[in-house]
């Protein structure tokens, strides 16, 4: 079943973020275009590359008004322990939330139930707190910051001008499609 426009439920997790712990609920998605980023464990392969990664674009995320939320089933102490181990994971700006009870992973249906831990899963999030795109990919395979920009401007291109689509390979300033009739069998 498709998780397209499913309202993100309440929830209550801490978070590891600039050297502090913090509660982060439902509300402070509320008004806001986010992302969850669900990876499986802290202290992993893959996982590290992924972070660093949005890490590097998280500016561009914040300039378009959209917030970063990476999550895993690890404690915020764990989070804070590979935050203070890894020169990758020590960048991270944006808030590593803590899934321990798999709140956030259960109400996303990414968990898996035999290793508890969740899904190599992309959401992002619109400002209904409503989902509008998810991915999610094999363990083994990291993804991407680039394409997850693309992704998050597309979904706020398409909001604010809900008579257009944005093609593949879209980007700010590309033009886009305004569907009609005539283009059917056209493209």
């Amino acid at each position: 079943m498709s998780l397209i426009k499913k309202e993100v439920g309440e929830f209550l997790v801490k978070a590891y973020q600039n050297r502090e712990f913090k509660d982060i609920t439902k509300d402070d998605l509320k008004g806001n275009w986010s992302v969850l980023f669900f990876y499986p464990a802290d202290f992993t392969f893959v996982c590290p590359t992924e972070l660093e990664d949005l890490q590097d674009h998280y500016q561009t995320f914040k300039e378009i008004g959209c917030e970063i939320y990476s999550v895993s089933c690890d404690t915020h102490f764990v989070h804070k322990a590979w935050h203070d181990h890894s020169d990758r994971i020590e960048k991270i700006q944006f808030p590593m939330l803590a899934d321990p009870r798999h709140v956030l992973a259960k109400d996303f249906d990414v968990l898996i139930e035999d290793e508890g831990v969740a899904e190599r899963a992309t959401f992002i999030i619109d400002p209904d707190c409503r989902i509008v795109a998810y991915e999610i990919t094999s363990g083994n395979v990291g993804r991407n910051a680039d394409e997850l920009l693309r992704k998050v401007q597309a979904c706020q291109f398409v909001r604010e001008h809900g008579d257009q689509v944005c093609p593949a390979r879209w980007h700010p300033g590309v033009s886009t499609i305004k569907p009609d009739i005539d283009l059917v069998g056209a493209l």
